[in-house]
């Protein structure tokens, strides 16, 4: 689609969804800017009875990708991108940071007018709702389809969450999901065996119990919407109606469920027992509780795995967990985060092909393998696990076995592929909101949940009309 053919769907959904896209806290930050491709040039002379045609060398196209990817990641990114250049003379692939994702999702749509935008972008998995319906991005499908592409060794379960109609939208690049942390020490201490970790909400009560002891808290989980639509998944619960709103539009949020009042309630139980901390919505607070060894379990990303291992050595084993669930419920698994890579429909068919080519590049073993080692995120292709970097990385961190068997153990289905709503970054917020009114005690969970699923689909409401 050109520019001008979506210009009045962005300045309409731009309105409704700027203060969507502001509310999400938890996003990562990092990405780059860029400059339209190069022109290509021929020159033809003619002279006497012979003509003869000369072209120039022509220019390679330059794909400009816009991602979020900040400090050693950003690092990692900018090798990528000049390994890839190095051995494509016909492609020059630009990384540019742009900020927190809300930031650069923010900048794109101010630059659809004038093509000064990307021809690649990095999104988090919570926007990508808002990428298809905003009609800006050729489906990463097309070029799959029309190169015979095979996706047979990328991960089914990352897969799923970026298909939609049996179409897969965008191509996944940084992936985690959470897993239960905790120390090994504390649990043997505390008569536990550190080689048996919680499985359960009933589980997790009981050794936190035990833990509580000598000024330590059994464990501290931070305020934060992912762990709640986690949790919702791995019961194989639904976020939102309709499928989770992949059958078709979300018109409501099922947070006030059977799965959502349980888990809420479960949570405050820990806090009214005082076997848990309750240190707000940045999990950096809950790792740095953590790893001073003042709570012997907490919930984070995949991703942060290689740093909590790290900064513990010298003062306790860490251990991880698949993330916990109630007893009895045996489908689910867990929803991957992270993000994904977009093509951007405004640019020539060269440039959306040389973006395509710089994906496939991405995805390769040997390119997932070392960005696995180098972000600490999953591969995407099963294949990079045979890579001997992958291998040596796994002796290292043995925790991240946790991680991948996780994954595989997940049931693909429409809870763990993730709910779709167009309103995800605020929702979380109000999800947040209604979890600290519990903790509090400012509201009993069912008043703070049904007034949070109200609120939120009142908000999808309202996204799906600027969308019709």
């Amino acid at each position: 689609m050109k520019a001008s053919k979506f210009k009045t769907v962005m300045l309409v959904m731009t309105a409704i969804l700027t203060v969507f896209l502001a509310a999400c806290g938890n996003s990562a930050s990092n990405n780059n800017a860029g400059n339209e491709q190069p022109q290509q040039s021929a020159a033809t002379e003619g002279s006497g009875s012979t003509e003869s045609s000369t072209e120039s060398p022509k220019e390679p196209i330059k794909v400009v990708w816009w991602h979020s990817m900040g400090g050693e990641l950003g690092k990692a990114v900018t090798e990528l991108a000049n390994d890839f250049n190095a051995t494509h003379s016909d492609i020059q692939v630009e990384e540019v940071y742009q900020g927190t994702y809300d930031e650069s999702l923010n900048k794109m749509k101010a630059s659809m007018d004038s093509k000064s935008g990307p021809s690649l972008i990095q999104v988090y998995e919570i926007g990508s709702k808002f990428m298809i319906d905003s009609k800006a991005v050729t489906p990463v499908q097309t070029f799959i389809d029309s190169d015979n592409y095979d996706i047979s060794n990328l991960e089914e379960n990352i897969l799923g969450y970026y298909q939609f109609d049996g179409k897969l939208y965008s191509m996944p690049f940084n992936t985690s999901n959470p897993v239960l942390y905790y120390n090994k020490d504390m649990f043997k201490a505390a008569g536990l065996d550190p080689e048996n970790p919680p499985k359960t909400y009933e589980d997790v009560t009981a050794a936190a119990k035990a833990l509580t002891k000598d000024g330590k808290t059994g464990a501290a989980f931070a305020i934060y919407g992912w762990f709640m639509e986690q949790f919702f998944a791995n019961q194989g619960a639904e976020y939102v109606n309709n499928g989770n709103g992949r059958a078709s539009s979300a018109t409501e949020s099922q947070l006030n469920s059977e799965a959502g009042l349980g888990t809420i309630n479960w949570l405050k139980s820990l806090l009214d027992e005082k076997i848990a901390l309750n240190l707000g919505r940045k999990t950096d607070d809950t790792k740095k509780a953590f790893l001073a060894g003042q709570v012997g379990m907490t919930l984070d990303s995949t991703g942060s795995l290689r740093g909590i291992v790290d900064n513990a050595k010298g003062k306790f084993e860490v251990g991880t967990a698949f993330l916990p669930r109630p007893a009895g419920a045996t489908d689910g698994g867990v929803i991957v985060g992270g993000a994904s890579l977009w093509i951007m429909n405004n640019k020539s068919e060269a440039e959306q092909q040389a973006a395509w080519e710089f994906i496939k590049y991405l995805a390769e073993p040997a390119t997932q393998a070392k960005w696995h080692i180098a972000s600490g995120y999953f591969p995407i292709n099963k294949l990079a696990y045979e890579e001997q970097i992958v291998k040596d990385n796994l002796v290292q961190y043995p925790q991240f076995q946790t991680a991948i068997d996780q994954l595989h153990a997940t049931k693909l289905s429409p809870a763990t592929q993730g709910a779709v709503m167009g309103v995800f970054p605020e929702a979380r917020q109000i999800v947040e909101g209604a979890m600290e009114e519990v903790f509090t005690g400012a509201k009993d969970s069912k008043t703070a949940f049904d007034d949070a699923a109200k609120a939120i689909s009142e908000k999808i409401a309202t996204y799906n009309k600027t969308v019709q």
